[in-house]
């Protein structure tokens, strides 16, 4: 990476192209030496380091971005009107650069405070969650959600952190037999035995495709005092179904509440990697930082789930060569085959990703994004390749299959287990992911300042030279670890997080 007060960043040898630290005028000095600004240059956005040819192939990060699609003068503005997607054409080698990662010793393994559910593993938080399996029943489990929130139905449960309410947009019009089914009741499943939670309502109305009982039967969940039932037509209507879901929850309130910290090894520990409203700093900065916090995790026995398919596309490679086995790689590959199949048949592609956020931060093109997204992952092998919401049982680094879009993926991680999320943003994004603390991180201290109170840290620093990646990696880790312990995350403060269970849609609502 180029010195401190050079005006661009240079992230490879082999780079046609820098990113601006700062805004560059036309006739401005780029870099050290006599090339200047052909035109203005934005701050996270590309310009030429070298003359580049209409077709030509432009590197950065070492690889390949896309095509120019335009005679490129050095020192000229790389973006949209000149820079177009080029198809991934990797060759994928397997295993090749996988090593067994050097763990730390068992008596230097750092631990966190946690809620230990037993089997059902270690919680960051100590909530009770209302669980509507249909979008008809989700008014009612509201409803019943505010009762304790908001109307002091907890006041004497200090240590309940509160209820929450996930109620989502389907729940009928759906086969059973179809993939759109599985993702569901798997998501739905997967929330009602989180660690996060020490006790969960389900709730239906009574004739929705999507019944409760299959649910418990397929997955093997149990009733008892922490995981109870109720549906509206069987209770008679609304109001009595809340007083009656009011009820159970208050039989729950003593024992959720009797549940205390203890010290736990972080190998409980499964951390959502995220980045959302990303900039051209985000795989600079922020990511990186991420993945080398990410490294350190893995390395004292805790688990990190990279997510997101559309936004590792063109850099998959990069993971096929850390897997463990070759089975891993082929899973993953399978994966990336069937989104060109998806988004083929639904009139779409894969690089309709960059977002129109993404592309004003400097982002250009969905290989770029990606070689870039894929930074947060950090180098430790891949161990496993999980498909939607399924539970995570694998330690070290994982991928799981999920949409690009936020809410969609996190609701994946989360459901598959993980109890906690670290969100990379160079645009803002503010999202929080109830049960599960959100630690947002912000890739650019303009976006810092400007949106404070929304980020919970600043990797500004690095673009800037004043921070190196290990150093904000290592505040990263030292902060996953107090927000696992109980350190509230901004959007906690808020009370943000109740709207972002997102179940993936697939197939056709009839």
């Amino acid at each position: 990476m180029t010195r401190q007060n050079s005006p661009v960043i240079v992230l490879h040898p082999s780079d046609h192209v820098a990113v601006a630290r700062v805004t560059i005028r036309a006739g401005e000095p780029v870099g050290s030496g006599e090339l200047v600004a052909a035109n203005l240059i934005g701050k996270g956005h590309k310009v030429a380091l070298v003359p580049i040819t209409k077709g030509q192939e432009i590197r950065k990060y070492g690889n390949v971005i896309g095509v120019a699609t335009e005679n490129i003068a050095a020192g000229a503005h790389v973006h949209l009107h000149n820079l177009a997607m080029l198809p991934s054409q990797h060759e994928h080698e397997f295993c090749v650069d996988y090593a067994e990662p050097e763990l730390f010793p068992e008596a230097e393994r750092r631990s966190f405070l946690g809620f230990d559910r037993g089997a059902g593993g270690v919680g960051t938080r100590n909530y009770i969650g209302v669980i509507a399996t249909v979008n008809c029943s989700a008014t009612v489990s509201q409803y019943v959600a505010d009762h304790f929130n908001r109307m002091g139905g907890l006041k004497d449960y200090d240590n309940i952190d509160g209820v929450v309410v996930l109620g989502h947009a389907g729940g009928c019009g759906i086969n059973t037999q179809s993939e759109a089914y599985r993702v569901l009741t798997r998501t739905i499943q997967g929330y009602a035995r989180h660690p996060n939670f020490g006790g969960v309502l389900l709730i239906g109305l009574g004739c929705e495709t999507n019944q409760i009982a299959p649910i418990l039967e397929h997955y093997k969940l149990e009733e008892g005092e922490r995981l109870q039932t109720l549906t509206i037509q069987q209770y008679g209507g609304t109001r009595k179904t809340i007083e009656a879901a009011i009820a159970a929850i208050e039989t729950m309130l003593p024992v959720v509440n009797a549940a205390q910290r203890t010290q736990q090894p972080l190998s409980q520990l499964k951390l959502g990697l995220q980045c959302g409203g990303s900039d051209g700093y985000s795989g600079i900065s922020a990511n990186p930082a991420l993945g080398y916090a990410s490294d350190l995790l893995v390395r004292h026995g805790g688990t990190s789930v990279l997510s997101e398919t559309p936004e590792i596309y063109g850099a998959e490679h990069l993971l096929t060569r850390r897997a463990a086995r070759a089975d891993i790689a082929e899973k993953l590959l399978s994966r990336i085959d069937w989104w060109r199949d998806y988004t083929q048949r639904n009139g779409d592609e894969l690089n309709n990703n960059p977002s129109h956020g993404n592309k004003l931060g400097g982002l250009t093109t969905i290989l770029e994004k990606s070689l870039g997204a894929v930074a947060k992952g950090g180098s430790m092998p891949l161990r496993q390749v999980y498909e939607y919401a399924e539970t995570i049982d694998e330690a070290g680094f994982v991928f799981m299959d999920t949409p690009g879009y936020d809410p969609v993926s996190v609701t994946g991680q989360v459901a598959g287990g993980c109890n906690l999320i670290c969100f990379t943003t160079g645009r803002g994004s503010v999202s929080g992911f109830k049960p599960a603390p959100s630690i947002k991180i912000a890739t650019n201290s303009d976006m810092y300042e400007h949106m404070k109170e929304d980020m919970d840290l600043n990797c500004g620093g690095i673009v800037t030279g004043e921070e190196s990646i290990q150093q904000a990696g290592e505040r990263i880790f030292e902060e996953i670890i107090a927000v696992a312990s109980g350190r509230k995350t901004v959007s906690e403060i808020y009370g943000y997080g109740d709207n972002e269970f997102v179940p993936w849609q697939l197939g056709a609502t009839t």
